[in-house]
């Protein structure tokens, strides 16, 4: 007997629109110690389909028309309230994608993880507390005792999903539903929860739904995988199966949409053309079909395809257009031939775009009843780069390193502390703000998260024009004729000039803000994680456009990210930013051929690979960045490779040295007498 089936399971919910169906006709099982992998798009339906499993629907709109759910031969749709309640916890836990989200503000970590206990098993307050830390420990987090005590804003993001995971293991559960447990993390952040869960799952036997649009994550984690689109499972097959011969049209999309390791640097990549149709205008026949270049009388949209097994264990919804076997094209289409690679460097005496030395952002610690100055928070310390003209800088690190502080103090919405920071040979680290505003056409930003970045209440049209009317550019006429144009560059309809920024899908949302940052024809774009909350097919498109935009408009982008496949992908050089300060910069091709710094070495043996058959055990990084309020002398890293020298590296002289051509190192001396164990990738 499987530990969880799921039979034909059909949710909907009661809307203005009437009746929408969010999960149509969808099966699978899990056995007891295996792990299926649910991959789609956002808006395909899986979250939906996990809530459903648990009965977590939002009431009274949301609801369970028809189908089973098997859990242990006992169907979870039947049952009463009071008896899943026993289950949930106890026999099924679940990870929720936003930690934040999932964790009570005001309590204390210990408190909320004592609560799992206190509810489902007769122990003692006292019981319940040494539990939670034992817990603790085991997922990872040091000095459990001191963390139990700190609420749910003091821990980093891969503290707070760590907690998550402990809660939802807590009882040893049989069965864990984990909601995109890695999207928002750094790709070591990630490497660590996903190798933490591997490890909990052998040493509990329990199965694992894993709900993600990381192909890497479910080439490097799962044993089975179910491709779903617009409320239907369209693949289902063996991982190795399925990514060495995908079937369906959609899941060859969204494999060739991956930026690999070794695709052709700033090469278009391939996409899924359109979206996920909305629940109110999905067909009744196939889905995928209107993607895929069909008519809207075709018959493929009128009649659901059957879904059936095709090989052993390989079943596919058996559309004859999007399953028929893609034909191979002699002439190869222009967009996607790659473009001369890699470009040339500017000459030496070439007078940078930006130009940054020892530049530092300390922000004042405040502590006590009368605020008062105690420390500094030195989130960029001492760092110095340039940036020519028509050249993309990646930059890369994990979350708390000071990547976006950086950005931000470059395009001066933070006043540096020290140092200077000179764009087109201006200082602007002294400009006034009347001196700033004529500068600020020449540089813009894209912000990471485009929902909260654009006004809610203005219409795009208005977001657009705004910047011509800051800078007394053009006539109403000329100005709304600029907006359409920038519509039109961004891939956009003109018709979005009239609707409001929600109404528009994440990818759309980016496009919006991107046009707005090329509105005033800028020479640098400081780019924060602009795809990194996007679907790969999105992110694909995304890219895309950017370097046409650079192509065509000749921008220079200084492109901030932890996606090290898509920074390689985009970039002419990258800077590895770890602690405030730059351990590595040098040729894109450089750094990935020949890393030198152990971070980078680190932070690139982490990346998933989207193929089953490359599966291997890689070191991994141990413990979390230092403070930045209180920095180690010397060497800041050799504490999470478990550097002997590491004592002795507090004293190490650390100052940038260039081992080849534009290829510079900040290498502490104990890594080049070979006292860091992580090989090079």
């Amino acid at each position: 007997m499987p530990l969880l089936s799921v039979e034909n399971l059909t949710t909907a919910f009661q809307t203005d629109d009437g009746l929408l169906t969010a999960v149509d006709g969808v099966s699978f099982t899990i056995e007891p110690g295996q792990t299926l992998g649910l991959v789609g798009e956002s808006g395909c339906g899986k979250s939906v389909t996990a809530f459903s499993l648990n009965r977590l629907l939002p009431h009274p709109s949301g609801r369970i028309l028809s189908g089973a759910v098997h859990f242990q031969g006992q169907d979870l749709t039947q049952i009463s309230d009071q008896a899943l309640r026993a289950i949930r916890g106890r026999d099924i836990g679940m990870i929720f994608q936003e930690p934040m989200a999932a964790l009570n503000p005001v309590h204390r970590i210990g408190r909320q993880l004592s609560e799992v206990f206190l509810l489902h098993t007769p122990c003692s307050q006292k019981q319940a507390w040494d539990q939670s830390l034992d817990m603790l420990r085991k997922v990872g987090i040091p000095d459990p005792a001191s963390r139990a005590m700190a609420y749910p804003h003091q821990l980093s993001g891969g503290m707070r999903q760590r907690v998550v995971i402990a809660m939802a293991l807590a009882l040893k559960p049989k069965l864990l539903i984990a909601d995109e447990p890695t999207t928002a993390l750094d790709v070591t952040v990630q490497a660590q929860i996903l190798a933490l869960l591997k490890d909990l799952q052998q040493e509990m036997g329990l199965g694992l739904l894993l709900i993600t649009h990381d192909l890497g994550v479910i080439a490097e984690t799962c044993d089975h995988v179910a491709v779903m689109y617009a409320g239907r499972i369209v693949e289902r097959a063996p991982v190795h199966q399925l990514f060495a011969h995908p079937r369906h049209a959609y899941t060859r999309g969204l494999l060739a949409s991956i930026p690999r390791l070794d695709t052709p640097r700033r090469s278009s990549l391939r996409t899924i053309p359109g979206s996920v149709p909305p629940l109110h205008l999905l067909p009744p026949g196939c889905r995928f079909c209107s993607r895929n270049g069909a008519p809207p009388d075709s018959p493929t949209l009128l009649t659901r395809p059957p879904f059936r097994e095709v090989a052993p264990h390989h079943f596919l919804e058996t559309c004859p257009r999007c399953t028929a076997p893609p034909q191979p094209d002699p002439t190869p289409s222009p967009q996607l031939a790659p473009q001369p690679n890699p470009r040339p460097l500017p000459p030496e005496n070439a007078a940078p775009l930006l130009e940054l030395k020892n530049l530092r952002m300390h922000f004042p610690v405040k502590t006590g009843v009368f605020q008062r100055t105690t420390a500094s928070l030195k989130a960029v310390d001492d760092i110095s780069l340039a940036l020519h003209s028509g050249e993309t800088l990646g930059l890369i690190g994990e979350s708390g390193c000071g990547k976006t502080t950086l950005g931000k103090t470059i395009v001066r919405l933070y006043l540096p502390t020290s140092g200077s920071l000179s764009f087109q040979g201006i200082d602007l680290s002294r400009a006034s703000p009347r001196a700033l505003k004529p500068l600020r056409r020449d540089l813009q930003m894209i912000f990471q998260d485009p929902a909260e970045s654009l006004n809610s209440r203005h219409t795009v049209g208005a977001i657009l024009e705004e910047p011509f009317v800051i800078h007394r550019l053009g006539s109403p006429a000329e100005r709304r004729s600029w907006v359409a144009e920038l519509l039109e560059k961004v891939g956009l309809p003109t018709s979005a000039a009239s609707k409001f920024p929600f109404e528009f899908s994440g990818g759309q949302r980016q496009r919006i803000g991107i046009a707005r940052a090329i509105a005033l024809k800028p020479k640098l774009i400081v780019c924060d994680e602009p795809v990194s909350a996007l679907d790969v097919s999105v992110q694909s498109q995304v890219i895309n456009l950017l370097l046409d935009l650079q192509k065509d408009l000749g921008l220079s982008y200084l492109f901030i990210a932890h996606n090290l496949a898509v920074v390689k992908h985009i970039s002419d050089r990258i800077a590895i930013m770890y602690l405030g300060k730059i351990v590595e910069t040098g040729p894109a091709d450089a750094i990935y051929q020949n890393p030198r710094h152990p971070y980078t070495q680190a932070l690139i043996a982490a990346i998933p690979l989207a193929d089953p058959a490359l599966r291997a055990s890689r070191p991994l990084l141990s413990g979390d960045i230092p403070s930045p309020i209180h920095p180690p002398p010397g060497c800041a890293f050799g504490h999470r490779i478990q550097c002997p020298n590491y004592q002795a590296s507090l004293t190490c002289d650390l100052a940038p040295r260039e081992l080849s051509p534009g290829h510079f190192v900040s290498l502490c001396p104990c890594a080049v007498a070979g006292a860091t164990p992580l090989p090079q990738s």
